[in-house]
């Protein structure tokens, strides 16, 4: 039997972009966050806790898109050519959000407020539009003749612009969270308040979604609620259920890592959502990760490099959190 090299690059492409929504999430989250907290002093401690690792959790957006071309490039063509405003968009706020790391620190007491608009502003937008894009996925693409023959504001419809919104929130609490691990004093209780509301919008997002998906399309519909299936996909809502249950529970407490975790569970649960949704199709409805795969050459050089790539890419990850654990307080400065 072969090695089934579609199914190792979905794999690998997959836990790109979950490492991606994960850590790039909760400093989105922080940017959108800026908008409940107005004191000067809280705003550099929230973007000291993200300071040191931001530009390298990218990484793994870098390695998902590379990873679709060389393994799916059909997938590549028809899914960039689909949204290409949405994505374009979502690069032109990752853009802003990242000049503003670099310059607010120094800037003005005058010129500070632009840049703090401009990482509100850019991480509003990249989160949105990551959002906009995944519901237009999750609702189909046209293609035909191997070519996207859609229109190019086909992802301007309910169901996306719902599903970008509803990241928001999700970037939101991820960011929250992250902020009650590394802050404390006032702020971290700030965010604990803010945790709760952000929460059950969220619980709320996510059964909405829940509700909304299938009827976008029956073939989904058919694989959540058609038998054995319905046995092996319960425990996905049953333990979103649990999960938001304790994370409202840990808030209560005096809170640390407990809800940055949950919340993570939360993400985790949700994209395994997404997975049974489409699965195994990479160009929904219809066109699977085998149909969609490039030759076999291509992707067996390219999944040396990846292999030797993804390992370290994770050594320094970690180590570059580890390094940098522990609360941040007023003062501390990475710039």
């Amino acid at each position: 039997m072969g090695i089934d090299l579609a199914l190792l690059w979905a794999i690998i492409i997959m836990f790109g972009i979950l490492m991606y929504v994960v850590m790039d999430g909760f400093d989105l989250g922080i940017g959108i966050l800026y908008l409940f907290v107005k004191g000067k002093d809280d705003r550099d401690v929230m973007m000291n806790t993200v300071a040191p690792v931001w530009d390298g959790n990218e990484t793994w957006l870098v390695l998902g898109g590379a990873g679709l071309l060389a393994a799916f490039p059909l997938a590549y063509s028809v899914i960039l050519s689909a949204f290409m405003l949405p994505l374009i968009f979502m690069l032109l706020g990752l853009i802003f959000r990242g000049v503003a790391f670099e310059f607010r620190f120094k800037a003005s007491e005058q010129g500070r407020h632009f840049w703090d608009k401009a990482f509100i502003g850019g991480s509003i937008a990249a989160t949105f539009f990551q959002g906009v894009t995944l519901g237009a996925y999750i609702q189909g693409i046209k293609v035909v003749d191997r070519s996207y023959a859609g229109g190019p504001l086909d992802w301007l419809q309910p169901f996306p612009i719902f599903t970008g919104l509803g990241l928001i929130v999700a970037y939101a609490l991820l960011g929250c969270t992250w902020l009650i691990l590394k802050t404390e004093g006032p702020l971290h209780d700030r965010m604990r308040q803010l945790a709760r509301p952000l929460t059950l919008v969220l619980l709320g997002t996510i059964v909405v979604l829940s509700i909304w998906t299938p009827l976008t399309d029956s073939a989904i519909a058919q694989r959540w609620f058609s038998l054995p299936n319905l046995f092996w996909f319960a425990p996905v809502p049953l333990l979103v259920l649990l999960v938001t249950y304790y994370l409202l529970r840990s808030l209560n407490k005096d809170p640390h890592a407990g809800p940055f975790l949950l919340t993570l569970a939360l993400i985790f649960l949700g994209y395994s959502g997404l997975g049974i949704s489409v699965w195994p199709n990479i160009i929904p409805p219809d066109i699977s990760i085998w149909d969609a795969s490039g030759p076999a050459q291509s992707q067996g050089f390219t999944l040396v490099g990846a292999l030797l790539i993804v390992p370290l890419i994770l050594m320094y990850t970690a180590w570059s959190y580890y390094v940098f654990r522990g609360k941040v307080k007023v003062g501390d400065g990475y710039h």
